[in-house]
C-alpha cells in the first residue's frame, strides 16, 4: 500500500490546479491545517491475478474538507481530483500496467456545520512488474 499511498501523494501535490484550490495534501492532517484542504483515507487492497502476473486491485479514499458554504467549493476540488487521477496513467514503484477510475462519491455533513466534506474513492488495478 505504500508505493500506492506515495504515487497518489506525488500526484496530487505535483499537479498545480488541484494544489490552487487547496492549502495541501496530508496523510495526517496537522491542527493548523487550513481548509480547503485533501487528506488521504483508507487504502485497501485485493489480491487480482492473472494467469501470468501477479495484481492488485486496491481502492484508494480521499476526503475533500472545505469551510464553503455551500458544496460547490467542494466540487471543484473534486473535480480537480477527478483530472488527475480518473483513467490519467499513474506510475507506482514495483507495478506496471496500473489503471485509476473514480469509483464513488459522496457529500457528507460534519458534526461542524461550518465544514463541508465529500468522500470520494478511486479504484486503482496494478500488475506488479
Amino acid at each position: 500500500m505504500w508505493p500506492l499511498q506515495q504515487a497518489v501523494y506525488a500526484r496530487l501535490t505535483g499537479h498545480a490546479p488541484l494544489m490552487a484550490l487547496v492549502s495541501g495534501v496530508y496523510d495526517h492532517v496537522p491542527e493548523t491545517a487550513q481548509h480547503p484542504y485533501v487528506s488521504i483515507g483508507s487504502i485497501t487492497e485485493t489480491v487480482d491475478d492473472a494467469h501470468n502476473a501477479r495484481g492488485l486491485e486496491a481502492t484508494v479514499v480521499l476526503h475533500v474538507w472545505s469551510k464553503y458554504r455551500g458544496y460547490r467549493e467542494a466540487a471543484q476540488i473534486l473535480a480537480a481530483l477527478d483530472a488527475v487521477l480518473d483513467r490519467q496513467p499513474l506510475v507506482v514503484s514495483g507495478y506496471r500496467d496500473v489503471s485509476v477510475s473514480h469509483r464513488t462519491h459522496s457529500e457528507v455533513r460534519d458534526p461542524d456545520p461550518t465544514i463541508r466534506h465529500i468522500n470520494v474513492s478511486y479504484r486503482v488495478w496494478l500488475t506488479k512488474a
